[in-house]
């Protein structure tokens, strides 16, 4: 009796500092509305520049919990594509706008999405409106960006950073054999690579030639646009790039024609008022990306007829509730089939755009998405628009549309499967933990004798191999998995499973190479994905709507205060919350899905 009162105790004392949490939130985050409130809606002055700020991550569109950038440098870092894009198509068209000025920094993208900035630089240069990149420092994603300027300055003690591109990936399989740990692989695909990093001490010869090739490609790419926009040979930039530039004097960078000149802030700043007629005691009137996206928003014509974007950002899953105060983006497969559902309902959307930046995930859950989206397809056409990755389970969400377009430099393809079961038996045996089971058929313990380690409360891990059955049933599973995913791209691009096995096997592309193999169907960005849908839904006058809809702050927080409150209640007054953790993590691993079609995620720099 006493223990159940000191527990409602708790639990009232918990109630009062929630709620004490969520009033000083709310005064938070209604300063944090207001003050942005105050700051989208001003009158746009004339001789504006618009500032194209290339420092921190892009992604495909902002966060849904953007609101707790607040709480998180990371978030506050990120800028989406789909802002930057309409910012600097409202500078082309606004009379206001004068030009931009590329801000050049460290930026992080795939480059997919550096390609679609750059080409909606090159068609905003139409206007004459003039385009000035500066930098203290530059990499090669900014750079090519800052290539379409018409001048190029940097700091005269500045960096700049221009010597190809490569990856590196580290293999663990000596680490977790220290550790005691073997993973148990099963998959189909010479080119999967997931896997390596567990099994191998070094690449694959099958994964080293497609990583080059792939590189090389891309590099190929970057060459191409900066040599034209430039004027230097392709055969000098790779000399250039030979030399490692970043430690180069940057006098000599200039001499290269790399870049215009070396100047300081404040000469950048003459520059630019030199160019819109500024007086120089005067500030220059600079506008924000974010600003001028959302000025672009409120001044967009409609029609009647709507054609829909669907973003799909991040490692495809089952189900997961990610934490109000994390910014990883996940595709919720049961989120999506909601969302497509709702499209394929609504008669005033006449054609939808599934927008793809994901490497992959769960088999299951990229097999329910398909679905939907051949459903959807029955009703109205689905155009896929690929961004950095559309690759493995990114891919085979995308195979069913009735157009796949992508950017030359996406990577795509991965059309593989694998299975990785841990087995920790030598850990066990190390650690001194035995397990002994009941069981009244031949495989019921199949997925058990969990191994978890007392007092620290770290858990759970097969605690033994599975025999040679069980790896048999496993291995004929993932070939099931591998041979449906063939069918389903076979389906989709109208070929035979034997044409595309030829293509598949985990083998990756970029978007130029799957061009040429009929993978995709034409290269381009999210706006020649809009112009094929109109054509597709035979319609003129059109407005975008994007989906799924942002949730306001206030919402978003109150969903995740309320979530869960059956496991919160069996959590506090049912079981210890030790062993509540235990028994969550024990139910993870049986409802895992051992079918994984994922492609790491390549880290070029």
């Amino acid at each position: 009796m006493k223990k159940f009162i000191k527990t409602i105790i708790a639990s009232i004392i918990g109630v009062i500092i929630a709620c004490i949490i969520l009033f000083v939130l709310s005064i938070i985050i209604i300063g944090h509305i207001t003050f942005d409130i105050k700051n989208h809606y001003y009158p746009l002055q004339n001789e504006s520049i618009l500032k194209l700020n290339l420092n921190g991550t892009i992604v495909d569109r902002e966060n849904k919990n953007f609101m707790f950038s607040i709480f998180n440098k990371e978030i506050i870092e990120t800028q989406d594509l789909d802002t930057v894009l309409a910012a600097i198509k409202e500078a082309k068209n606004n009379k206001k706008i004068s030009g931009i000025y590329i801000q050049a920094g460290q930026i992080k993208s795939g480059y997919a999405s550096l390609e679609s900035i750059r080409e909606a630089l090159i068609d905003f240069k139409k206007t004459k409106k003039f385009v000035i990149a500066y930098g203290d420092n530059f990499n090669h994603n900014s750079y090519y960006i800052s290539s379409v300027a018409d001048e190029i300055y940097m700091n005269p003690i500045g960096m700049f950073d221009f010597r190809g591109l490569s990856t590196s990936i580290q293999y663990n399989k000596n680490i977790l054999k220290k550790c005691g740990v073997q993973l148990q692989i099963y998959k189909v695909g010479i080119y999967k690579s997931a896997v390596e990093p567990y099994t191998s001490n070094k690449m694959s010869s099958f994964n080293r030639n497609q990583t080059y090739n792939l590189l090389s490609d891309i590099w190929t790419t970057l060459l191409v646009g900066i040599s034209k926009s430039r004027k230097i040979s392709i055969y000098k930039l790779n000399k250039y790039a030979d030399k490692c530039l970043a430690f180069s004097d940057p006098d000599s960078i200039v001499s290269y024609k790399l870049i215009d000149g070396l100047k300081y802030d404040d000469e950048i700043e003459f520059l630019l008022k030199h160019k819109v007629g500024t007086k120089h005691n005067c500030k220059l009137n600079f506008i924000s990306t974010k600003d001028l996206a959302i000025k672009s928003t409120t001044t967009k014509t409609t029609g009647c007829d709507k054609i829909a974007i669907l973003y799909a950002e991040g490692e495809i899953i089952p189900d997961e509730s990610s934490s109000t105060f994390y910014s990883k983006n996940y595709i919720n497969s049961k989120e999506y089939i909601k969302e497509l559902k709702k499209l394929k309902l609504d008669p005033t959307i006449k054609a939808v755009i599934f927008r793809i930046n994901s490497h992959g995930g769960s088999a299951y859950a990229s097999e329910q998405i398909w679905h939907a989206i051949k459903s959807l397809k029955q009703v109205k056409p689905v155009v896929v628009s690929m961004g950095d990755y559309a690759a493995s389970g990114g891919y085979y969400i995308a195979c069913i549309a009735n157009k796949i377009i992508a950017e030359p430099t996406t990577i795509t393809g991965s059309i593989g499967i694998f299975g990785l079961i841990p087995n920790g038996m030598q850990l066990a045996k190390t650690i001194g933990a035995t397990h002994d089971h009941v069981s009244t058929n031949l495989h019921s313990n199949f997925g058990g004798d969990m191994l978890s380690i007392p007092l620290l409360g770290i858990g759970l891990l097969p605690a033994r191999a599975l025999n040679t059955i069980e790896s048999a049933m496993v291995q004929s599973y993932i070939e099931k998995g591998y041979d449906l995913f063939l069918k389903r791209v076979a389906e989709g691009r109208k070929k035979t499973k034997k044409q595309i096995d030829v293509l598949a096997q985990g083998h990756i592309w970029t978007g130029k190479q799957a061009l040429s193999l009929n993978l995709i169907d034409e290269l381009g960005d999210i706006n020649t994905a809009i112009l094929t849908a109109l054509r597709l839904a035979n319609i003129k006058n059109y407005q975008i709507v994007k989906y799924p809809e942002k949730k306001d702050i206030l919402t978003v927080f109150l969903n995740k205060a309320t979530e869960k409150i059956d496991e919160k209640i069996t959590k506090y007054f049912i079981v210890k919350e030790k062993n509540h953790e235990q028994i969550k993590l024990f139910n993870i691993w049986k409802n895992h899905d051992y079918r994984q079609v994922i492609l790491p995620v390549l880290q070029i720099q």
